[in-house]
């Protein structure tokens, strides 16, 4: 009920501005046009409401739309939370341990990252999603996923809708010469007549809603199984690259150590609950976690400031090997790199053999990073950002920024 009333208060009137973005006017539209076509699909053309299953298919239809939109606005407008500005540790001594944002005028609390979209630190981000127009965090990471869960859910529903709408009038029209697919069309059969006939323009708009339906379940579907992986893990897409670059830190200085996640509580459930809670009120303050036994609460924020120390993780040197055309969904480089194309506003970057990249994170089959332009780049200046498939590259045995590190540095790291 909290988070309804958040929704529907708007503790500040400027959040509506949100709507003023490309990314929920094109959720809602396709959200709109599926919902809208397969009840006209189902009362009129091809399950009327007068009978049993059409009666509870339409409810389905209604109770999907109810769902996804509540927690779509739940995501957008409930936010993911924001560590409070000019906010430090209780103990003066811990500040040592996290870095200082100098927007915000804050130290940036564990977990916590600065949104160059938002301008403020989250708490617990993941990333900034620009379908709701907001950071996926602390606070709204339950109802994205939730979102990212139903919307698949309701577009299959319409899915089955339109297909069998088209199928049942086109074989009032044509009957195709099946005669021998025995199928209940007495739903199909309308007396009277419905009130719009089933004409060309009603076909070419329930098969233009039945590409939205698929296409977006498949998309969406994807993004909910990288959400669960990453939740049932107590993690977030940032620190996944953090931890990546952890344990490439300890390989490549040859290191006498291990590095653990502190906030993996052991067990799948466990991690699971610090997200969805029955009030829908997600566990702790967003400032304060707990973590496994044996690890340290700043072991995360501790493990970012060697890597920002050290410039070889800092930023990763690869070499591009294949040509890539900075296309947003490449199709020749593979389905899974196709369909987990990065859903963010941030630019693709077309690349050519022979190039070089500065890689500063990633997902698994996509790395963003800084093109280098010329020699000036490694003095930190003229640089392309934005996106690349990890197969069209390869990591480069040198330093990132200055080389092959001596033999003696290693050892004495």
């Amino acid at each position: 009920m909290d988070t309804f009333c958040s929704v529907v208060k708007f503790e500040n009137l400027q959040e509506l501005k949100r709507f003023c973005h490309w990314g929920p006017i094109i959720a809602l539209g396709v959200r709109a046009t599926c919902s809208t076509m397969a009840m006209m699909g189902s009362v009129l053309w091809y399950w009327p409401l007068h009978t049993t299953g059409g009666s509870v298919s339409f409810i389905l239809l209604m109770n999907w739309t109810v769902m996804i939109l509540y927690n779509f606005f739940s995501a957008m407008f409930v936010g993911p939370g924001f560590v409070p500005l000019g906010w430090k540790p209780e103990n003066s001594q811990d500040s040592v341990y996290l870095q200082y944002c100098k927007v915000c005028q804050a130290y940036k609390a564990p977990r916590s990252h600065h949104c160059r979209k938002c301008n403020r630190c989250v708490m617990k981000m993941d990333h900034h999603c620009p379908w709701i127009n907001n950071c996926c965090g602390h606070q709204n990471h339950a109802s994205f996923t939730l979102f990212l869960l139903l919307a698949p859910l309701g577009y299959i529903h319409a899915a089955f809708i339109f297909i069998m709408t088209m199928y049942t009038q086109l074989y009032n029209w044509l009957s195709f010469g099946w005669n021998t697919v025995k199928i209940d069309m007495s739903a199909a059969r309308r007396d009277p007549l419905p009130i719009i006939p089933f004409g060309l323009a009603a076909f070419a708009a329930t098969l233009f809603a039945l590409g939205l339906a698929l296409g977006t379940t498949r998309a969406v579907g994807m993004l909910f199984f990288i959400q669960m992986k990453i939740i049932l893990r107590n993690k977030t897409s940032i620190e996944s690259w953090i931890e990546e670059k952890a344990k490439d830190r300890i390989q490549y200085y040859q290191l006498d150590e291990v590095f653990v996640f502190p906030y993996d509580m052991g067990s799948r459930w466990k991690n699971f609950k610090q997200v969805f809670t029955w009030s829908g009120v997600p566990e702790g303050d967003g400032l304060d976690w707990p973590i496994r036994e044996g690890c340290h609460q700043y072991s995360l924020t501790i493990e970012q400031l060697k890597q920002k120390a050290d410039k070889r993780v800092r930023s990763v040197r690869y070499k591009v090997i294949e040509d890539y055309s900075g296309t947003c969904c490449p199709l020749n480089r593979g389905v899974k790199t196709f369909f987990t194309s990065p859903c963010t506003e941030e630019p693709r970057i077309r690349l050519q053999k022979g190039e070089f990249i500065l890689a500063t994170r990633g997902l698994r089959y996509w790395l963003y990073g800084d093109k280098i332009l010329d020699d000036s780049v490694l003095e930190g200046v003229s640089r392309i950002r934005g996106w690349f498939p990890r197969n069209c590259v390869e990591k480069c045995p040198c330093d990132a920024e200055t080389g092959q590190a001596p033999e003696g540095e290693k050892k004495n790291r």
